[in-house]
């Protein structure tokens, strides 16, 4: 009698449970079916009942800096993965990157792996910039493989000294976490939520509607975003602004909107939500005017539902949005760049469409979730395969 062969053992590292849904989701429907899976984070096990298969152990992640706190997770997820044994451990975003490599090294996991999904330490003053610029030197020296979500990234580290053994960090194939479902954006499954959400935030017919999706702060370009919709809003009462994400701006937009409440005309301010796609889909645009970026997932999900994208020309972007084939790239913090850019498809209605259906053509070619979780486990099973000849 064949005894079945146990499943490789996969642990994905994240910071907090809100990063699952939005980066490892597609990810985590398709990898129990070839590995075992566990997940690791901060309240990760609040996503239990959404991925059948996958195992859940909640461990603090805090993203911000504590050493003391940052010990004990130390502690706790050394402590997992001595009783665990996984085969690979593979990390996304920064403080799960740190914490996941030296676990991983300290453990003597056989395979460790972190994707990079930007730098933050591009837009810092000196000091905090050299600091965690060596935090992501050393992420990329105690783990076997280190990914980039892009390859302008990659390009970007190679320059700074960040490289594969000596050339740029490998990325799945145009870029990307997990690609997009594109059934979770066929319009048919949307119209009977979006209509009722327009009449909740008060959007009528022939309303132009720009989206903002993302953690609101200013590296995210959310005052940026503001600014220029409200010049664009004096010239098109009709313009409507979605501004949907959490409130990080350490009391800038409270502030903003005591002193400048005619920023917030036409705008409808969102907090988080679990589900983007009802508002990409009764919008026009999606905006990205960030000074610093991963890939973007946000884009290819928009492109999903038929949008384009104005963003920033940065590092990550520029593999997301194709300049004037599936959106509009504006220099990073350039009000007036941004401002024509919002002008030009608001008031040339067949370009935008013309612009979201190559986006969505765009999707299909190179995104779709099974496209890319097919270039992940062939990743994880070649980096296995290279071990046992080892």
């Amino acid at each position: 009698m064949m005894l079945n062969t146990p499943k490789p053992k996969v642990v994905r590292v994240v910071t907090a449970s809100y990063v699952v849904p939005w980066h490892l989701g597609n990810t985590l429907r398709r990898l129990p079916a070839d590995f075992e899976v566990h997940v690791v984070g901060q309240d990760v096990s609040s996503n239990k009942d959404a991925y059948p298969g996958v195992q859940w152990v909640d461990i603090d992640l805090n993203r911000k800096v504590s050493l003391l706190a940052d010990l004990r997770s130390l502690w706790a997820l050394c402590r997992f993965l001595r009783a665990h044994k996984p085969d690979i451990v593979h990390s996304i975003m920064p403080k799960a990157g740190l914490l996941s490599a030296l676990a991983g090294f300290i453990c003597r996991v056989p395979i460790r792996i972190h994707t990079f999904t930007g730098q933050t330490w591009v837009n810092r003053n000196p000091v905090p910039r050299f600091f965690l610029y060596m935090l992501d030197r050393t992420v990329n020296a105690l783990n076997t493989v280190c990914l980039t979500d892009s390859p302008s990234q990659s390009r970007f580290l190679h320059e700074h000294h960040i490289s594969n053994h000596g050339g740029p960090l490998p990325a799945l194939g145009k870029g990307s976490l997990s690609g997009v479902e594109l059934s979770h954006f066929d319009r048919p499954g949307l119209e009977a939520g979006h209509e009722r959400l327009k009449d909740e935030i008060g959007i009528r017919q022939g309303d132009f509607v720009f989206a903002f999706i993302a953690r609101k702060s200013r590296d995210k370009g959310a005052i940026d975003m503001l600014t220029a919709f409200s010049r664009v809003r004096n010239a098109h009462p009709d313009a409507k602004l979605l501004f949907v994400g959490p409130d990080e701006s350490d009391g800038e937009l409270v502030a903003l909107r005591a002193t400048t409440p005619a920023l917030f005309t036409n705008v409808s301010d969102i907090g988080m939500t679990q589900n983007h796609r009802l508002y990409l889909s009764i919008s026009n645009v999606l905006c990205l005017p960030s000074y610093r970026e991963g890939f973007g997932s946000i884009v290819i999900d928009a492109a999903a539902a038929g949008l384009p994208t104005i963003g920033s020309d940065i590092v990550g972007l520029v593999d997301s949005i194709e300049d004037g084939e599936t959106g509009i790239l504006i220099p990073a913090g350039n009000l007036a760049k941004f401002e024509q850019a919002m002008l030009s498809v608001l008031e040339n209605p067949a370009h935008c469409k013309k612009l979201g259906n190559a986006a969505r053509g765009r999707v299909e070619e190179y995104f779709t979730a099974d496209k890319m979780y097919t270039l992940l486990k062939n990743l994880y099973l070649s980096l296995l395969a290279a071990r046992k000849r080892e």
